[in-house]
């Protein structure tokens, strides 16, 4: 697969910013709860439901499976969820589960939005990206690209995001692997960039002595500054486990690729017309984020700079 240039890698990443909002309302909505409880997953945290509504395309796969898919969350933790997930509810239903949610969710979020002729556009857009995915080495992409198309523009766009966000994802991992970043050094990296504070990986639930360990081979590589210790707050500064320029080099490496591997869909679009679906997306999902349910500061770094976009 070769790299598309139609589009530079600002507006690439750009609509992935804007795209994932959209996607996100599935892992935080009331709704979501709802639906998820009403199927008996137990809603006293989002984990049983996250994985149970994000590995569902798959169909009823094991925790080995979605460790290697999901990539950045401790084996024991996926483990842990998937054993009961669908001996709660089969993957079919938790499917159409996840479909209400996102139905009834965007409704709540967007209100009369979701009927506008703006919506409808966005949707026709992202769609058509979408709908061009290749597949091949793309297993999340792939699993959610085979799934029916629903009707609404609401529904359209959220399915749309979410077959998007999974091929880039998939791409991600590539390029984490590309640059000899395990699981878990992958999220020491992301928080010694400023990402977020290292506390804000802890529901990955890598141990501490996971954390340090990963910690300390990163700074044999000259990565991150050696005084780091888990719990730190990762914010990028000097000193408590930093990124170091090469750190930070390599991780801006890691999104390059990222985007460059996340931008053969968009090939589907114009210029003209992805400017045109970022305006159109702008609107909802600042009615999303207006909404409090995402968190404040995610573990994406979607709102990090990194130099390769001047």
């Amino acid at each position: 697969m070769t790299y598309n240039d139609t589009h530079e890698p600002g507006t690439i990443r750009k609509l992935w910013q804007l795209l994932e909002p959209v996607h996100a309302v599935v892992y935080f909505a009331p709704e979501a709860y709802e639906e998820a409880g009403a199927l008996g997953y137990a809603t006293d945290d989002r984990w049983p439901m996250y994985f149970a509504y994000r590995a569902a395309p798959l169909g009823p796969v094991g925790a080995g499976l979605v460790n290697a898919l999901f990539h950045s969350f401790a084996p024991h933790m996926v483990e842990h969820y998937l054993a009961q997930s669908w001996h709660t509810a089969p993957p079919a239903r938790v499917l159409a589960a996840r479909a209400v949610a996102a139905d009834r969710a965007l409704h709540t979020l967007l209100g009369g939005r979701t009927a506008s002729p703006e919506l409808a556009e966005a949707a026709r857009l992202a769609r058509r990206a979408a709908g061009s995915v290749t597949t091949g080495g793309r297993p999340l992409a792939a699993a959610n690209a085979a799934l029916p198309w629903p009707s609404a523009p609401h529904a359209v766009l959220w399915h749309a995001a979410t077959i998007l966000r999974e091929h880039r994802g998939d791409g991600h991992l590539a390029a984490l692997q590309a640059h000899h970043l395990d699981p878990v050094e992958s999220l020491v990296l992301q928080s010694g960039v400023g990402a977020a504070p290292a506390q804000w990986f802890e529901s990955r639930q890598w141990s501490a002595g996971e954390w340090q360990a990963a910690r300390g081979r990163l700074a044999a590589r000259g990565l991150l500054t050696e005084n780091g210790d888990h719990g730190g707050d990762g914010d990028g500064g000097d000193g408590d486990g930093a990124a170091t320029a090469a750190g930070l080099a390599l991780r801006t490496e890691v999104e390059k690729l990222t985007d460059e591997l996340a931008s053969e869909p968009w090939s589907a679009l114009t210029p003209q017309e992805a400017d045109r679906l970022a305006e159109l997306l702008l609107p909802p999902v600042l009615d999303i984020v207006a909404a409090g349910i995402l968190p404040t500061r995610g573990t994406l770094g979607i709102g990090m700079k990194y130099d390769y976009e001047a």
